[in-house]
């Protein structure tokens, strides 16, 4: 849960570019 809402504000903080971040964005687990 915790991660979840971290991964939330950090999408907030800075706005996605490429479509690469959109997929990990969109995948359920976040993948760097």
């Amino acid at each position: 849960m915790s991660k979840e809402m971290d991964r939330k504000k950090d999408s907030k903080k800075k706005p996605l570019k490429t479509p690469e971040e959109k997929r990990n964005k969109k995948a359920p687990a976040y993948i760097v």
